[in-house]
């Protein structure tokens, strides 16, 4: 007889199945909108502070330290949650959350506050479609995972190229690249959260880890279809 409470095949325990996956994802979810929350407000701070927003953009040196201070806490914080208590877990989280939420607030001196709307809409039903896709569908989608993973390592080196050539075509064509990865990343990561919630006995923290990899999933959707779609200012 299987006893494993956590094994669909068990009719007995298929109930508590559910119940661990449903929450395990509900969970990071909710953390992932506590974390764009986050940025959100701290970006319309800065955004809406003349005294904030120039402090910031006078001083390149600080640009650039925020910057590679963000990516040294995404490694961190992906590297090493496991190993933190889920307070601390969480503090990095919105830490990271908030600053890059100052950082991304130079958008607003860029492209209009409708347009910034707009897309922010576009990104939303576009991201949430394909948590859906990925959290139904019964098609295993790590090779798309897998895909999609190298092509991000491509857009990173056509980046570093581009900041060289400066070309326009370039341009566009990371711009409408990085949509579609990152459309194929987020339906590939949303399986594999539900996946890990189907296990029942997941670490504290991977409810963090979760809603990082989703949150950065949406940030960066989010900023190549403003590249495509957004209103520049005059």
């Amino acid at each position: 007889m299987n006893n494993n409470p956590y094994d669909p095949t068990n009719a007995t325990g298929s109930g508590q199945w559910m119940q661990a996956e449903q929450g395990f994802v509900t969970k990071v979810f909710n953390w992932m909108f506590l974390g764009l929350m986050a940025t959100a407000v701290v970006s319309f701070i800065f955004a809406t502070n003349e005294f904030l927003m120039m402090s910031l953009l006078r001083n390149g040196w600080l640009m650039i330290a925020l910057g590679i201070g963000l990516l040294v806490m995404v490694f961190n914080l992906s590297a090493n949650a496991h190993k933190m208590s889920p307070g601390a877990a969480a503090t990095n989280f919105f830490i990271y959350a908030a600053l890059n939420g100052a950082f991304l607030s130079s958008i607003f001196l860029i492209y209009t506050a409708s347009s910034i709307f707009m897309v922010f809409c576009v990104t939303a039903a576009t991201f949430g479609a394909m948590a859906l896709y990925g959290a139904t569908t019964k098609r295993d989608l790590s090779g798309i995972g897998s895909m999609a993973f190298m092509a991000l390592l491509g857009l990173i080196i056509a980046h570093v190229v581009n900041i060289f050539m400066h070309s326009e075509g370039l341009n566009s064509l990371i711009n409408y690249a990085g949509v579609l990865i990152f459309v194929a990343l987020t339906a590939y990561d949303v399986q594999k959260i539900k996946r890990i919630g189907q296990q029942g006995n997941y670490h504290p923290n991977h409810a963090i880890i979760g809603a990082l990899t989703l949150y950065l999933d949406f940030i960066n959707l989010f900023l190549y279809l403003l590249r495509i779609m957004g209103g520049r200012r005059d």
